[in-house]
Protein backbone atom coordinates (compact mmCIF):
# COMPACT_ATOMS: atom_id res chain seq x y z
CA UNK A 1 0.00 0.00 0.00
CA UNK A 2 1.51 3.34 -1.02
CA UNK A 3 1.94 6.08 1.55
CA UNK A 4 -0.65 8.23 -0.20
CA UNK A 5 -3.33 5.53 -0.19
CA UNK A 6 -2.55 4.70 3.42
CA UNK A 7 -2.82 8.40 4.38
CA UNK A 8 -6.15 8.81 2.60
CA UNK A 9 -7.57 5.63 4.13
CA UNK A 10 -6.59 6.81 7.58
CA UNK A 11 -8.10 10.24 7.01
CA UNK A 12 -11.28 8.55 5.83
CA UNK A 13 -11.52 6.47 9.00
CA UNK A 14 -11.01 9.60 11.10
CA UNK A 15 -14.30 10.94 9.71
CA UNK A 16 -16.02 8.31 11.88
CA UNK A 17 -16.12 7.96 15.64
CA UNK A 18 -13.31 5.69 16.92
CA UNK A 19 -15.40 2.60 17.55
CA UNK A 20 -17.10 2.76 14.16
CA UNK A 21 -13.69 3.29 12.52
CA UNK A 22 -12.37 0.24 14.33
CA UNK A 23 -15.22 -1.87 13.00
CA UNK A 24 -14.65 -0.57 9.47
CA UNK A 25 -10.94 -1.43 9.66
CA UNK A 26 -11.81 -5.01 10.63
CA UNK A 27 -14.21 -5.20 7.68
CA UNK A 28 -11.54 -3.84 5.34
CA UNK A 29 -9.09 -6.52 6.48
CA UNK A 30 -11.73 -9.22 6.05
CA UNK A 31 -12.55 -8.02 2.55
CA UNK A 32 -8.97 -8.06 1.33
CA UNK A 33 -8.97 -4.32 0.66
CA UNK A 34 -5.80 -4.00 2.74
CA UNK A 35 -3.00 -5.78 0.89
CA UNK A 36 -0.27 -7.67 2.71
CA UNK A 37 2.92 -5.73 3.30
CA UNK A 38 5.23 -8.10 5.15
CA UNK A 39 8.93 -7.23 5.15
CA UNK A 40 11.42 -9.77 3.81
CA UNK A 41 12.31 -12.53 6.28
CA UNK A 42 15.44 -11.70 8.26
CA UNK A 43 17.02 -14.50 10.33
CA UNK A 44 18.61 -11.87 12.59
CA UNK A 45 15.12 -10.96 13.85
CA UNK A 46 14.01 -14.52 14.49
CA UNK A 47 14.18 -15.98 17.98
CA UNK A 48 12.83 -18.90 19.97
CA UNK A 49 11.13 -18.22 23.30
CA UNK A 50 8.95 -20.44 25.48
CA UNK A 51 9.28 -23.15 22.85
CA UNK A 52 7.91 -20.93 20.06
CA UNK A 53 9.86 -19.57 17.10
CA UNK A 54 8.93 -15.98 16.28
CA UNK A 55 9.93 -14.87 12.74
CA UNK A 56 10.30 -11.30 13.98
CA UNK A 57 9.78 -9.63 17.37
CA UNK A 58 6.80 -7.40 16.42
CA UNK A 59 3.32 -8.52 17.46
CA UNK A 60 -0.20 -7.16 17.38
CA UNK A 61 -1.37 -6.59 20.94
CA UNK A 62 -4.68 -7.83 22.28
CA UNK A 63 -7.57 -5.40 22.02
CA UNK A 64 -7.75 -4.94 18.27
CA UNK A 65 -8.94 -8.35 17.09
CA UNK A 66 -11.10 -9.14 20.11
CA UNK A 67 -13.17 -11.86 18.47
CA UNK A 68 -10.51 -13.57 16.33
CA UNK A 69 -11.94 -12.20 13.10
CA UNK A 70 -8.70 -11.40 11.23
CA UNK A 71 -5.64 -12.98 12.94
CA UNK A 72 -4.09 -14.48 9.81
CA UNK A 73 -4.70 -11.29 7.83
CA UNK A 74 -2.85 -9.33 10.51
CA UNK A 75 0.13 -11.66 10.17
CA UNK A 76 0.26 -10.80 6.47
CA UNK A 77 0.77 -7.12 7.41
CA UNK A 78 4.20 -8.02 8.73
CA UNK A 79 3.56 -8.99 12.34
CA UNK A 80 5.58 -11.91 13.61
CA UNK A 81 2.69 -12.91 15.86
CA UNK A 82 -0.74 -11.67 16.91
CA UNK A 83 -2.87 -11.93 20.04
CA UNK A 84 -6.66 -12.06 19.90
CA UNK A 85 -9.02 -11.06 22.71
CA UNK A 86 -9.52 -10.26 25.48
CA UNK A 87 -12.13 -13.05 25.41
CA UNK A 88 -14.45 -13.88 28.31
CA UNK A 89 -16.42 -17.11 28.81
CA UNK A 90 -19.79 -15.49 28.11
CA UNK A 91 -20.44 -12.73 25.56
CA UNK A 92 -20.71 -9.28 27.07
CA UNK A 93 -21.53 -5.86 25.69
CA UNK A 94 -18.97 -3.93 27.68
CA UNK A 95 -19.43 -0.40 28.96
CA UNK A 96 -21.77 2.25 27.57
CA UNK A 97 -20.82 4.16 24.43
CA UNK A 98 -18.97 6.36 23.67
CA UNK A 99 -16.06 4.47 25.16
CA UNK A 100 -13.07 5.13 22.85
CA UNK A 101 -11.52 8.59 22.50
CA UNK A 102 -8.76 9.82 20.21
CA UNK A 103 -6.22 12.30 21.57
CA UNK A 104 -4.88 13.31 18.17
CA UNK A 105 -2.32 15.86 19.36
CA UNK A 106 -0.84 13.24 21.65
CA UNK A 107 -1.20 10.31 19.21
CA UNK A 108 -2.97 8.52 22.03
CA UNK A 109 -6.21 6.69 22.72
CA UNK A 110 -8.34 6.38 25.86
CA UNK A 111 -10.68 3.42 26.05
CA UNK A 112 -13.11 2.10 28.62
CA UNK A 113 -14.49 -0.75 26.53
CA UNK A 114 -14.82 -3.22 29.39
CA UNK A 115 -13.97 -6.52 27.67
CA UNK A 116 -16.71 -6.26 25.04
CA UNK A 117 -16.57 -9.51 23.08
CA UNK A 118 -18.64 -12.35 21.64
CA UNK A 119 -17.47 -14.93 24.16
CA UNK A 120 -15.42 -18.10 24.05
CA UNK A 121 -17.62 -19.97 21.61
CA UNK A 122 -17.45 -17.44 18.77
CA UNK A 123 -13.68 -16.96 19.02
CA UNK A 124 -13.05 -20.69 19.28
CA UNK A 125 -15.03 -21.43 16.12
CA UNK A 126 -12.98 -18.91 14.14
CA UNK A 127 -9.65 -20.07 15.53
CA UNK A 128 -10.42 -23.67 14.59
CA UNK A 129 -10.47 -22.50 10.96
CA UNK A 130 -6.98 -20.95 11.21
CA UNK A 131 -3.74 -22.66 10.28
CA UNK A 132 -2.09 -24.41 13.20
CA UNK A 133 1.18 -22.89 12.00
CA UNK A 134 -0.09 -19.32 12.44
CA UNK A 135 1.47 -17.77 15.54
CA UNK A 136 -1.74 -16.67 17.27
CA UNK A 137 -2.00 -16.09 21.00
CA UNK A 138 -5.27 -15.92 22.95
CA UNK A 139 -5.78 -13.30 25.64
CA UNK A 140 -8.28 -14.47 28.26
CA UNK A 141 -10.23 -12.55 30.88
CA UNK A 142 -13.16 -12.73 33.30
CA UNK A 143 -16.74 -11.63 32.84
CA UNK A 144 -17.66 -8.45 34.69
CA UNK A 145 -20.42 -10.17 36.66
CA UNK A 146 -18.55 -13.42 37.23
CA UNK A 147 -19.06 -15.09 40.59
CA UNK A 148 -15.65 -16.78 40.26
CA UNK A 149 -13.09 -14.92 38.20
CA UNK A 150 -10.37 -17.50 38.69
CA UNK A 151 -12.72 -20.11 37.23
CA UNK A 152 -13.21 -17.86 34.18
CA UNK A 153 -9.45 -17.86 33.52
CA UNK A 154 -9.29 -21.64 33.97
CA UNK A 155 -12.15 -21.94 31.48
CA UNK A 156 -10.15 -19.84 29.01
CA UNK A 157 -7.14 -22.12 29.33
CA UNK A 158 -9.20 -25.24 28.73
CA UNK A 159 -11.34 -23.79 25.92
CA UNK A 160 -8.50 -22.44 23.78
CA UNK A 161 -5.76 -24.92 24.62
CA UNK A 162 -6.01 -26.83 21.36
CA UNK A 163 -6.02 -23.76 19.11
CA UNK A 164 -3.71 -21.24 20.85
CA UNK A 165 0.03 -21.08 20.31
CA UNK A 166 0.20 -19.26 23.64
CA UNK A 167 -2.28 -18.00 26.23
CA UNK A 168 -2.26 -14.71 28.15
CA UNK A 169 -4.06 -14.14 31.44
CA UNK A 170 -5.06 -10.48 31.36
CA UNK A 171 -5.48 -9.21 34.92
CA UNK A 172 -4.54 -5.62 34.18
CA UNK A 173 -7.40 -3.93 32.35
CA UNK A 174 -8.56 -0.85 34.28
CA UNK A 175 -12.06 -1.09 32.79
CA UNK A 176 -13.43 -4.10 34.67
CA UNK A 177 -14.03 -3.13 38.31
CA UNK A 178 -11.80 -5.05 40.69
CA UNK A 179 -9.86 -6.90 37.98
CA UNK A 180 -6.53 -5.33 38.87
CA UNK A 181 -6.99 -6.61 42.43
CA UNK A 182 -5.87 -9.97 41.00
CA UNK A 183 -2.37 -8.46 40.82
CA UNK A 184 -2.22 -8.50 44.63
CA UNK A 185 0.11 -11.18 45.91
CA UNK A 186 -2.37 -13.54 47.58
CA UNK A 187 -4.90 -13.28 44.76
CA UNK A 188 -2.20 -13.71 42.12
CA UNK A 189 -0.86 -16.83 43.83
CA UNK A 190 -4.34 -18.39 43.73
CA UNK A 191 -4.86 -17.40 40.09
CA UNK A 192 -1.48 -18.64 38.84
CA UNK A 193 -1.80 -21.93 40.71
CA UNK A 194 -5.21 -22.60 39.20
CA UNK A 195 -4.36 -21.48 35.67
CA UNK A 196 -1.08 -23.37 35.49
CA UNK A 197 -2.60 -26.50 37.00
CA UNK A 198 -5.22 -26.41 34.23
CA UNK A 199 -2.48 -25.89 31.65
CA UNK A 200 -0.51 -28.86 32.98
CA UNK A 201 -3.61 -31.09 32.90
CA UNK A 202 -4.30 -30.10 29.29
CA UNK A 203 -0.65 -30.67 28.39
CA UNK A 204 -0.78 -34.22 29.75
CA UNK A 205 -3.94 -34.98 27.78
CA UNK A 206 -2.72 -33.47 24.52
CA UNK A 207 1.03 -34.09 24.67
CA UNK A 208 1.54 -30.43 23.79
CA UNK A 209 2.66 -27.73 26.23
CA UNK A 210 1.17 -24.29 25.52
CA UNK A 211 3.01 -21.34 27.10
CA UNK A 212 1.09 -19.11 29.50
CA UNK A 213 1.89 -15.41 29.91
CA UNK A 214 0.65 -12.85 32.43
CA UNK A 215 -0.26 -9.30 31.37
CA UNK A 216 0.28 -6.65 34.03
CA UNK A 217 -0.46 -2.94 34.45
CA UNK A 218 1.99 -0.03 34.29
CA UNK A 219 0.42 1.60 37.36
CA UNK A 220 2.22 -0.54 39.91
CA UNK A 221 4.03 0.52 43.06
CA UNK A 222 7.51 -0.81 43.76
CA UNK A 223 5.95 -3.13 46.34
CA UNK A 224 3.42 -4.28 43.77
CA UNK A 225 6.18 -5.12 41.32
CA UNK A 226 8.03 -7.01 44.06
CA UNK A 227 4.93 -9.09 44.80
CA UNK A 228 4.25 -9.92 41.15
CA UNK A 229 7.88 -10.88 40.53
CA UNK A 230 7.91 -13.12 43.60
CA UNK A 231 4.78 -15.00 42.50
CA UNK A 232 5.90 -15.24 38.88
CA UNK A 233 9.19 -16.79 39.97
CA UNK A 234 7.42 -19.14 42.38
CA UNK A 235 5.23 -20.56 39.61
CA UNK A 236 5.97 -22.19 36.27
CA UNK A 237 4.90 -19.14 34.26
CA UNK A 238 6.31 -18.79 30.75
CA UNK A 239 6.56 -15.01 30.57
CA UNK A 240 5.24 -11.53 31.26
CA UNK A 241 3.57 -8.93 29.07
CA UNK A 242 4.40 -5.40 30.26
CA UNK A 243 2.15 -3.48 30.09
CA UNK A 244 -1.53 -2.69 29.70
CA UNK A 245 -3.02 0.82 29.49
CA UNK A 246 -2.45 3.43 32.20
CA UNK A 247 -4.76 5.53 34.35
CA UNK A 248 -2.13 8.29 34.46
CA UNK A 249 -2.69 11.49 32.47
CA UNK A 250 0.53 13.47 32.97
CA UNK A 251 1.91 15.56 30.12
CA UNK A 252 -1.02 15.31 27.73
CA UNK A 253 -1.76 18.15 25.32
CA UNK A 254 -5.43 17.32 24.87
CA UNK A 255 -6.70 18.15 28.34
CA UNK A 256 -10.36 17.93 27.31
CA UNK A 257 -10.20 14.31 26.21
CA UNK A 258 -7.78 13.53 29.03
CA UNK A 259 -10.68 13.91 31.45
CA UNK A 260 -12.35 10.81 30.02
CA UNK A 261 -12.23 7.75 32.26
CA UNK A 262 -10.42 4.66 30.99
CA UNK A 263 -7.00 3.39 30.07
CA UNK A 264 -4.58 5.54 28.09
CA UNK A 265 -2.47 3.99 25.33
CA UNK A 266 -0.33 5.26 22.46
CA UNK A 267 2.80 7.40 22.40
CA UNK A 268 2.42 8.94 25.90
CA UNK A 269 2.56 5.46 27.44
CA UNK A 270 6.01 4.69 26.03
CA UNK A 271 8.23 5.99 28.85
CA UNK A 272 6.12 4.72 31.74
CA UNK A 273 5.63 1.25 30.27
CA UNK A 274 9.30 0.95 29.32
CA UNK A 275 10.46 1.92 32.80
CA UNK A 276 8.13 -0.67 34.37
CA UNK A 277 9.38 -3.24 31.86
CA UNK A 278 12.99 -2.61 32.89
CA UNK A 279 12.14 -2.78 36.58
CA UNK A 280 10.37 -6.08 36.10
CA UNK A 281 13.32 -7.42 34.10
CA UNK A 282 15.58 -6.52 37.02
CA UNK A 283 13.27 -8.40 39.37
CA UNK A 284 12.69 -11.58 37.37
CA UNK A 285 16.19 -11.96 35.95
CA UNK A 286 17.46 -12.52 32.41
CA UNK A 287 15.80 -15.84 31.54
CA UNK A 288 12.05 -15.18 31.75
CA UNK A 289 10.60 -13.99 28.41
CA UNK A 290 9.06 -10.51 28.51
CA UNK A 291 6.90 -8.89 25.84
CA UNK A 292 7.09 -5.10 25.94
CA UNK A 293 3.95 -3.10 25.06
CA UNK A 294 3.13 0.59 25.15
CA UNK A 295 3.76 3.49 22.80
CA UNK A 296 5.67 1.59 20.12
CA UNK A 297 5.49 3.81 17.03
CA UNK A 298 8.76 3.16 15.15
CA UNK A 299 11.69 0.82 14.76
CA UNK A 300 13.63 2.93 17.25
CA UNK A 301 10.96 2.72 19.97
CA UNK A 302 10.67 -1.02 19.35
CA UNK A 303 14.44 -1.35 19.65
CA UNK A 304 14.40 0.71 22.84
CA UNK A 305 11.93 -1.72 24.41
CA UNK A 306 14.39 -4.49 23.61
CA UNK A 307 17.28 -2.47 25.05
CA UNK A 308 15.17 -2.06 28.21
CA UNK A 309 14.74 -5.80 28.60
CA UNK A 310 12.01 -6.98 26.21
CA UNK A 311 12.42 -10.09 24.07
CA UNK A 312 9.40 -9.28 21.91
CA UNK A 313 7.33 -6.13 21.36
CA UNK A 314 3.63 -5.57 20.74
CA UNK A 315 1.75 -2.52 19.44
CA UNK A 316 -1.78 -1.44 18.63
CA UNK A 317 -2.75 2.19 19.32
CA UNK A 318 0.01 3.76 17.23
CA UNK A 319 -1.41 1.97 14.18
CA UNK A 320 -4.48 4.20 14.57
CA UNK A 321 -2.29 7.15 13.61
CA UNK A 322 0.28 5.46 11.35
CA UNK A 323 -1.77 2.92 9.47
CA UNK A 324 -1.50 -0.78 8.57
CA UNK A 325 2.01 -0.54 7.11
CA UNK A 326 3.49 0.29 10.52
CA UNK A 327 4.51 -3.28 11.47
CA UNK A 328 6.27 -3.80 8.17
CA UNK A 329 8.08 -0.45 8.50
CA UNK A 330 9.24 -1.37 11.98
CA UNK A 331 10.48 -4.79 10.89
CA UNK A 332 12.41 -3.23 8.00
CA UNK A 333 13.81 -0.64 10.39
CA UNK A 334 15.03 -3.33 12.78
CA UNK A 335 16.77 -5.07 9.88
CA UNK A 336 18.45 -1.77 9.03
CA UNK A 337 19.51 -1.39 12.66
CA UNK A 338 21.11 -4.85 12.50
CA UNK A 339 22.99 -3.69 9.40
CA UNK A 340 24.20 -0.46 11.05
CA UNK A 341 25.27 -2.09 14.28
CA UNK A 342 26.58 -5.25 12.61
CA UNK A 343 24.38 -7.50 14.72
CA UNK A 344 24.02 -11.20 14.08
CA UNK A 345 20.83 -11.17 16.18
CA UNK A 346 18.54 -8.41 17.43
CA UNK A 347 18.83 -10.11 20.81
CA UNK A 348 22.35 -8.69 21.12
CA UNK A 349 20.92 -5.30 22.11
CA UNK A 350 18.64 -6.69 24.82
CA UNK A 351 19.30 -5.18 28.26
CA UNK A 352 21.88 -2.75 26.86
CA UNK A 353 19.93 0.15 28.43
CA UNK A 354 18.36 -1.81 31.25
CA UNK A 355 19.91 0.27 34.02
CA UNK A 356 18.95 3.53 32.34
CA UNK A 357 15.28 2.61 32.01
CA UNK A 358 15.04 0.93 35.40
CA UNK A 359 16.24 4.19 36.94
CA UNK A 360 13.80 6.45 35.09
CA UNK A 361 11.34 8.36 37.29
CA UNK A 362 7.96 8.26 35.56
Amino acid sequence: MSGTIEFLARRGLFLFDPETAHGLSIKALKSGLVPGSAAPADPRLEQTLAGLTFPNPIGMAAGYDKNAEVPETLLRLGFGFTEIGTVTPRPQAGNEKPRIFRLVEDQAVINRLGFNNEGHGAALARLKACSRDALIGVNIGANKDSADRVADYVSGIRTFYAVARYLTANISSPNTPGLRDLQGRESLAVLLSAVLAARDEEAKKSGRRVPVFLKIAPDLTEEGMDDIAAEVLAHDLDGLIVSNTTLAREGLKDQRQAREAGGLSGKPLFEKSTAVLARMRKRVGPELPIIGVGGVSSAETAAEKIRAGADLVQLYSCMVYQGPCLPSRIVRGLSALCDRERLTSIREIRDSRLDYWAGRKV
